[in-house]
Order: C-alpha cells, then structure tokens, then sequence
C-alpha cells in the first residue's frame, strides 16, 4: 500500500508539473506573441537626415548635416557623402521577415546589451536603431527600434556600420585615363607627352605618342605609355596618413619637393554626350630619410661599377602621393612607388632598334667586314603564302635574319657618339614599302666588351647587347655564305 501512494503521490506531481508547464507557455505565448511580418518597419528619407552616430565595440562615431556632412570632432575630415548615404539607405525601406511582439526578455535576443546602437536626427524626429544576435537559423539580425517589438529584419545594417573613422573619409579617386591628350612630366625628367594619331613622324604605324629630345621628335611605345596610365588608373587610394595636410606634413613625407609631378589632360563624354576636357594630377615622393638613403646606396653601386642588388627581404620602404592640391597624403607600396617613378623619356622610348613593321621591308642592303650585300624581297603574288627573299639572285628564308633584325634591344640609351676608333661591326640600309620612312638605316659599333654602340639614321641612341649584334652577324652570314 505504502508503495502504491507513493506512486499515486509522484503521479499527482507530475500531473501538477505538466499543468504548470502548460499554464507557463500559454503564458509566454500570451507575452510574446511571434508573428510573419514581410513589412516594412522603417521608411526614412535620406535627405530629411541631420544627424548620424553609432557605437559598437569600442568604436563611436558621429556626424552631422551643415549644408555638407561634417564629422563631429573634427570640421576639417573630409566626409564621404557617398558613404554617409549608403549608410542611411540600409533604413530607407527596411523590412521585418517576423515581428516579436510584447517582449519583456531582450536578452534571449541579444538587446539588453545590443552589438550596435544608432541615433538618427532627422528634422524633429527621432530614431534610435539598436542591433542584437544574429541569427543563424535564419541568418538575419535581431533589431529593436524601441517600440516594444523585435523583429528581425530581412537586411542586416552591421554589414555597412561595422567601419572606422578611415572608412568614411572621401578619397580621391583616379579618373578613366581614356582619351588622353597631354602628359607632362616633372622631377625624374622635364617633358611633355602629346598624342597624335596621325603624325608621319614614326616608321610604327602603332605610335600615337610623342615628345621632344634635342629639338626632334621622339616617339615612345604606346604599350608603354598605356601600361604606365593603366598603373595610375589602379591605384588603390585609401591608406592615408594624413587628410589636413600642411607645410610640416609635405616636408615630413618629401612631398614639398616631390620626386615625380605628373599632370595628364583627358576628354570624356558627359551624360548629355558633350566632350569635356580636365586634368588629373598627382606628387610623389619618399621620405627626405628614405630618399637620401637610397640615392646614395645608388651612388655607392655606380661608382662600384655594379647593379645595385635586390634584396627579396629587404624591409618594404613606404612612398607618399598626393592627388593635386588635396589635403590628403597617402601611403602606397614600394612596389607602385617603383612603377609610377619610371615615368622619364628612356622608361616609355622603345626599346625595339627597328621600330617598323617588318612585313614593309623590301629590300635589304648589309655592310660587313668590308663585303657588301644585296638582298630583295618579291611580294608575294596571288595564290602565294609568302614573299619570296633574294640574294644574288638566290633564295633564302628571311625568318632568321628577321627574327635577328627585331631582336636588337636597346639596353639603355645615350646620345654620344662612336669612338673615333671604335669598329663597324655591321650596318644595314632597309627600304621599306613607307611613304614617310622610305629607308631606315643601322649602324652598330664596338663600345665595349658587352655592348655596341646604335645609331639609327646617323644619330647615336643606344647601347645593344654585343649578342644581339653576334645572332644579326650570324643570320647574315648563314645567308650569304650558303
């Protein structure tokens, strides 16, 4: 009997139990009453906004609307109005996916200490967004706009408002270098840049860009001129040093005497379809500690007579820009300080010797040791693959000799002139099928050991690895001695 009341007894409790649980759920059901929403809980016009602050973590930042938006603690930071905007549009139509209504306990949803809390000021309204627990059943966010509901809503704002005082700042940007007209250059070598589609001052029918040197016009690569805009173009503007850049800042960052200053004028087309011309510019330079250390580790492997050598673990040495008259300095790699630095003569000349196409050639005539050659070329004729190549009236395969010609690469260039000593190792004359450039002449003499001196035209303009010139003398020579 005693054990059958006890059963009785623990049977009651648990009967009491149940009924308790149940009386506690409808309860809670009747606090927190969960409910598919789909609407939208917050519509706020961007403009009508005065006022913008948040805080997460340790971070807390505010703005506020004076005809432009300003940064709290300091008028002078340059705000991003795009950035400002893309913030309050997060609220400009926000969506609840499901509302918790009549809730009492915040901490089962992450607001009684909420990730984010943001304060809005738009006219005589006001808003205060906090932000809870993300959910990851439903992988959105928790949110409460103080209205006694949670909901969570369909776009999470910690996406855009988990940023520092450096994301909001107005970078300067890099404009599409398309239709370039002009570039001048300043620092690593005095020199303007002019584009010219139809200029007949250079054998390469590619060459669109030129410049002065020593009172003649001097084409550069258009593959090089166009990568080194390509480089500006990529410039990835966002690691600043300072945005209230004074005389103390330019000197600190060897900006008040710049390395290179270079200036490109450009066209574009409006959204009414009008040309518009403007200029984009920009200062670069190292420190004045930095700069002074490297110019003298050049100078140290100059007079040692040796390429200075690249150490892969050498520690990265910063460089600074700035974009015009911009109170902003930036920090860029080493690594892009080193491609925009090259921005002479030299860096953009073709390095090719002979600059023409090959396929206009049609005739060929070669000085070497003291032995004259002819070599003609009959186009090719309808129903032929290729031209037929002769000398002393027998044929040959030009694909060597040509190879050679195109393979002849300046390795760095120079105006003066041969020693009155110095050996012709080989000259050629090419005509070619050009109304501008009917004849091209070649001329390479012994400069050292490594080198020979090119003169195109009979002016000097540059040093050619001595092998280039061996693998022409070869070709040659396989022709003519077969």
């Amino acid at each position: 009997m005693k054990r059958a009341k006890k059963l009785y007894i623990l049977l009651g409790v648990l009967v009491l139990a149940c009924v308790a649980t149940f009386i506690l759920t409808r309860m809670e059901e009747q606090k927190e009453q969960i409910k598919t929403s789909g609407e939208t809980i917050l519509s706020l016009d961007p403009s009508s906004v005065t006022g913008l602050s948040w805080q997460y973590d340790e971070e807390s930042l505010s703005f506020h609307k004076d005809e432009s938006w300003l940064y709290d603690e300091d008028d002078s930071f340059p705000v991003s109005e795009d950035k400002i905007n893309e913030l309050l549009g997060v609220f400009e139509n926000l969506g609840a996916a499901f509302t918790i209504e009549d809730v009492e306990d915040y901490g089962q949803y992450g607001l009684d200490e909420p990730i984010c809390t943001i304060d809005i000021e738009a006219g005589e309204d006001s808003y205060e967004i906090e932000l809870g627990d993300f959910s990851q059943m439903d992988s959105q966010r928790y949110l409460s706009l103080g209205d006694g509901n949670v909901y969570l809503v369909t776009s999470d704002p910690m996406e855009l408002y988990e940023v520092t005082l450096k994301d909001m700042i107005d970078n300067d940007t890099v404009p599409a270098l398309e239709n370039v007209s002009r570039i001048t250059v300043e620092g690593v070598d005095d020199y303007t840049i002019t584009y010219d589609e139809d200029s007949t001052e250079s054998p390469c029918e590619d060459d669109v860009y030129f410049t002065t040197l020593s009172g003649s016009t001097l084409p550069l690569d258009t593959y090089r001129v166009e990568s080194y805009l390509d480089v500006l173009e990529s410039l990835d503007l966002t690691d600043y040093m300072t945005y209230n850049a004074d005389e103390v800042f330019l000197e600190s960052y060897g900006l008040d005497d710049p390395e290179l200053s270079l200036t490109v004028d450009y066209s574009y087309e409006d959204e009414d379809g009008q040309e518009v011309s403007d200029s984009f510019s920009f200062s670069l330079s190292r420190s004045p500690e930095d700069r002074a250390a490297a110019e003298e580790a050049e100078a140290e492997a100059e007079e040692a007579e040796e390429p200075e050598e690249e150490d892969e673990d050498a520690q990265q040495i910063p460089a600074y820009l700035r974009v015009g008259d911009s109170q902003i300095i930036y920090q860029i790699s080493q690594e892009k300080f080193e491609a925009l630095i090259e921005a002479s003569r030299d860096d953009l000349r073709h390095t090719e010797v002979f600059t023409a196409d090959f396929a206009q050639v049609t005739g060929i005539d070669i000085s070497l040791e003291g032995e004259d050659y002819s070599m003609v070329c009959e186009q090719a004729q309808d129903g032929e693959e290729e031209a037929l190549w002769l000398c002393d009236e027998q044929e040959f395969n030009v694909t060597a000799l040509q190879s050679a010609i195109e393979g002849l690469r300046s390795s760095s260039f120079t105006q003066e002139e041969p020693a009155s000593d110095a050996k012709e190792e080989i000259s050629l004359s090419l005509y070619l099928d050009n109304q501008d450039f009917p004849l091209i002449d070649l001329a390479f003499y012994r400069y050292d050991g490594n080198d020979c001196l090119a003169v195109v035209d009979g002016v000097p303009t540059s040093l050619v690895s001595r092998s280039d010139v061996v693998e022409l003398i070869e070709a040659v020579n396989a022709i003519v001695l077969s």
